[in-house]
Formats: structure tokens, C-alpha cells, sequence
């Protein structure tokens, strides 16, 4: 049964680790489309997908966009519900399971572009060195909370904003799983503290700390205070990591402009 499968796909997922990052990314998705309306379930097997926007062929076409041919659906759970008479003879609709519906991906699509924005991938410091490390690098259409992540195991970063520090610190991420081998899953305070402690100082580098710092030392204290830490300490309990992270990411190069 079809609705079996999805269901075992996900499981699978629990016991790989992916979970808890799709859980959170798609915690909050994108205003004014379909999906917003999913249950979580149904926008975490979206995430897993590879997406942020999927439809079915209907839907798109109502959006003046078509399914490229040979592409191939995923599918998400949708509730079998049927009516049925009581004992008094009163009808009353009843949960009988779910059913597999197929959907599409927006990157399968084609057509008139949508009502929200794809930026372009803004010319950023650094970016060849994600590139250099096989990291392809991507934009998203933003959705409010999500600015930005890096996968693993797709060996992918993905951007809803242009400024360099949502890109420095998921590239702060892919250095920093190169140097531990590999990073845990889910929003670890200790691997946030350092991207996020390594992207303000790329930022000064870059020229840019000012209008960054305020943000990033509340984004610091929030997850210094889920170790019971204040955000000085949690930035000196990783400061090693950081140094690495820098001179991974550096190369032993002290100066970053815009042309490099």
C-alpha cells in the first residue's frame, strides 16, 4: 500500500538522523502557498523531497506552470474520510486512514514565475570555497524565520537572504563539519554558537560587522542560555573550534574584500 511506504520512508529518516533538521525547516514554510496549509508530517516529507513548494499537476497549472516531462512525483498523506450512519441513524464522518496523493516539486515545474521572490545568488565573498569543497549553493524563497541552511549530506547550502552573514554562517557550518568529522543533528547550541561567532567575524573582515552585531549576539545568547551559559561564556567555550573553523574557511589568509 502506497501509504505504507511514505510512512516507512519517514521512519527510515528517523534512523538516519534527518529528521529533526526537516522537522525544523519545516516548521515554518513559505507565506500564500499550498503547503502552508499541510499538516507538518506532510511538509517534512516535502523537505526530505528536496523542496520548499510542491503541488500537485493541477495546482500548477492553475499558476500557469507544467510538470516537465519524465519527472517523477513524491508522495505526501492525505485523510480517507467517509460517511457513515450511527445505530440512531444520525451520519457522521469517519477517519478510515489515508491515502497516498502524488505531488511535484517546484524544481520539476516550469512556466510563469510564482508570486513570491527567488532571489539571485548575490555575489558573496567565499562562495568559491563552497564551491571548491563540492557544496552547491542555492537560493530560497524566504519564510520569515528560515534565513538559510546547510545539508550534509546533500552537500548543499541553500539562502533566503542576500546578506553575507546568513551565507557565512552556513558556510561556517560546512567548515566546521569538515573539521569535526561531522556535525550533529538538529539546532546544537555549541555548532551555532560557532557559525554563528565565525560569520561575524568573516563579516569584519569583510566590512560589514556593524549592522550584523546586535543580531548575532542575541542569536549567540539564545543558545549559550539552553547550556545555562551566558554568551560570553558560550563563545569561550568554543573559541577553539572557531579558530578552526576561521583558518579552514581562510586558508591562512588574514585579509577578505568583496573581489576575492
Amino acid at each position: 500500500m502506497k501509504a505504507k511506504e511514505v510512512l516507512s520512508a519517514v521512519i527510515e529518516r528517523f534512523k538516519d538522523g534527518s529528521i529533526p533538521e526537516a522537522i525544523t525547516l519545516s516548521t515554518f514554510p513559505i507565506p500564500n502557498i499550498p503547503a502552508r496549509k499541510w499538516s507538518l508530517l506532510n511538509r517534512t516529507i516535502m523537505f526530505i523531497a528536496g523542496s520548499t513548494d510542491a503541488r500537485g499537476i493541477r495546482q500548477w497549472n492553475m499558476v500557469k506552470r507544467k510538470v516537465k516531462k519524465g519527472t517523477k512525483a513524491f508522495h505526501i498523506l492525505a485523510p480517507w474520510i467517509k460517511k457513515e450512519e450511527d445505530e440512531k441513524g444520525n451520519e457522521a464522518e469517519i477517519l478510515k486512514g489515508f491515502m497516498a496523493v502524488p505531488v511535484f516539486r517546484v524544481e520539476d515545474t516550469e512556466g510563469d514565475p510564482l508570486d513570491y521572490e527567488q532571489i539571485e545568488i548575490p555575489n558573496i565573498p567565499l562562495i568559491e570555497k563552497a564551491r571548491e569543497w563540492g557544496i552547491s549553493v542555492r537560493t530560497i524563497p524566504g519564510n520569515y524565520r528560515i534565513l538559510g541552511y546547510y545539508r550534509p549530506k546533500t552537500e548543499e547550502i541553500a539562502i533566503a537572504s542576500k546578506d553575507e552573514i546568513v551565507f557565512f554562517h552556513e558556510l561556517s557550518h560546512a567548515a566546521h563539519s569538515r573539521v569535526n568529522g561531522q556535525l550533529k543533528t538538529g539546532q546544537d547550541w555549541k555548532q551555532e554558537i560557532v557559525a554563528e561567532l565565525s560569520a561575524t567575524v568573516l563579516c569584519k573582515l569583510a566590512g560589514k560587522t556593524s549592522r550584523y552585531l546586535g543580531h548575532s549576539f542575541q542569536y549567540i545568547e539564545e543558545y549559550a542560555r539552553t547550556a545555562h551559559l551566558t554568551a560570553v561564556q558560550g563563545c569561550l567555550k568554543v573559541m577553539n573550534d572557531v579558530e578552526k573553523v576561521l583558518n579552514l574557511i581562510l586558508g591562512g589568509n588574514d585579509v577578505l574584500t568583496e573581489d576575492q
